[in-house]
């Protein structure tokens, strides 16, 4: 087992831990309409193009970009009417050399065609006796597909429109459904197990005595580990006995792919969650204390292949340590790709921070807008890393460096929001 305390940086702990790990991905089939959220298990590859026929994309007439070449206010171009496109038919007939057709946007565009022209690049002529056909002035050139969105644009036939390991967004729901695709295959949500350990623990239902508190990090880990895209399971609230934990773990960790156990991962000698965790299989802790603040005395461990975190039991530390180590886990056994930015939003700093050489620091902070609106200010949220409303009165968290010993009022820091 580790040493206690032996802190390296947070990056070569979640590169250490991730190292160790190599789920076995199972997929599953869902309806597309449903899998808003999770991680697509195979390419998916368009079976045909979009848009199938090309389509007008403002409401005007469609003819032959040629016709149009040299048309101006001065000297428009003619053209005969040869009748209406109607929404959702293809047209019965082609355009030729000084013809058109009146289109409205998103109507298919009668063979012959390849432009668009705008009404109002238009105007409307008395109806033609001998032929019985109106006639149109244009009076401006046209470019081949202007105004058009032409076949296979959008999606050519065969393309990858989504790649295995991408995550299913609203835009990608309504993009499988513009090719009927119903059903798609999805990895399995992992199952996270959560321990919450400690004599003082009690569930949020009740009443603590004086004394107790009432327990945050099952409901506030459960519900990140939701968000994530895995499955939360409340594996119950453990008295600080050794034999007791120590069942609890072995049951939970058979359950389940992955356990958290909140609490227990400081010196203390009641706390003997990581020689528990360390005796769950092999190899057992790969790391016991981050060179972090909060969540120091943070457990990383894989046992028998599955990931055991211990957590600091104060819930700023707890989420912290989660959104550095869970998360990227749960990204793991859900074969997600890891090419998406973060979401980050540049702020002025309106406090001098100050952080210790060497470690990392997350701060809490609060967005207010500036005062022309045109940028956001990062207020420092102080608390304890015990008091939850903490991070409910935080937008998000900023990053001090391990190699900085502080940052200045005034200065742009990314924000990392929750």
């Amino acid at each position: 087992m580790s040493e206690f305390l032996s802190l390296i940086p947070p990056e070569d702990a979640r590169e250490r831990l991730l190292r160790h790990l190599h789920p076995r991905i199972d997929c599953e089939r869902v309806d597309t309409a449903t899998a808003c959220g999770r991680i697509n298990a195979v390419d998916i590859l368009a079976s045909h193009p979009l848009p199938e026929f090309a389509r007008a994309t403002v409401d005007g007439y469609a003819l032959r970009a040629e016709d149009t070449y040299g048309a101006s206010d001065s000297l428009p171009a003619y053209f005969k009417v040869m009748g209406d496109v109607a929404m959702g038919i293809q047209p019965n007939f082609q355009i030729g050399t000084g013809q058109c057709a009146l289109i409205h946007t998103g109507g298919m565009l009668p063979s012959g065609a390849n432009a668009v022209i705008m009404v109002e690049n238009t105007q409307l002529l008395e109806t033609d006796r001998a032929s019985h056909l109106s006639e149109i002035e244009v009076f401006r050139s046209m470019a081949i597909n202007e105004n058009v969105i032409p076949v296979g644009e959008d999606v050519k036939v065969g393309e990858v429109v989504i790649k295995a390991g991408r995550e299913i967004r609203p835009p990608e729901i309504g993009g499988l459904m513009a090719l009927g695709v119903t059903q798609v295959s999805v990895t399995k949500r992992p199952i996270v197990g959560i321990i919450s350990s400690g004599d003082e623990i009690v569930p949020p239902e009740n009443q603590p005595d004086l004394g107790q508190v009432r327990d945050v990090n099952m409901h506030s880990l459960s519900a990140l580990i939701e968000q994530a895209g895995a499955i939360a399971v409340d594996c119950g609230i453990i008295p600080d006995q050794k034999a007791l934990l120590d069942v609890a773990a072995r049951r939970a960790l058979n359950l389940c792919d992955i356990l958290i156990i909140s609490a227990g991962s400081s010196a203390s000698t009641r706390d003997f969650t990581a020689t528990i965790i360390d005796g769950l299989g092999y190899p057992g802790i790969l790391v016991h204390g981050v060179n972090i603040h909060p969540g120091k005395p943070t457990i990383l461990a894989v046992c028998d292949g599955k990931p055991v975190i211990g957590l600091p039991g104060n819930p700023v530390s707890a989420l912290v340590i989660a959104r550095l180590f869970v998360i990227p886990v749960i990204k793991r056994f859900l074969g997600e790709l890891q090419d998406r930015p973060v979401s980050l939003i540049a702020a002025r700093l309106t406090t001098n921070l100050s952080s210790q050489t060497g470690r990392e620091d997350w701060v809490p902070v609060r967005l207010h807008p500036t005062e022309d609106s045109h940028g956001w200010l990062a207020e420092p949220v102080f608390g304890k890393s015990n008091l939850i409303f903490t991070l409910v009165r935080a937008d998000g968290f900023i990053r001090i460096a391990s190699s900085a010993n502080g940052l200045t009022a005034g200065e742009t820091v990314q924000v990392y929001l929750q």
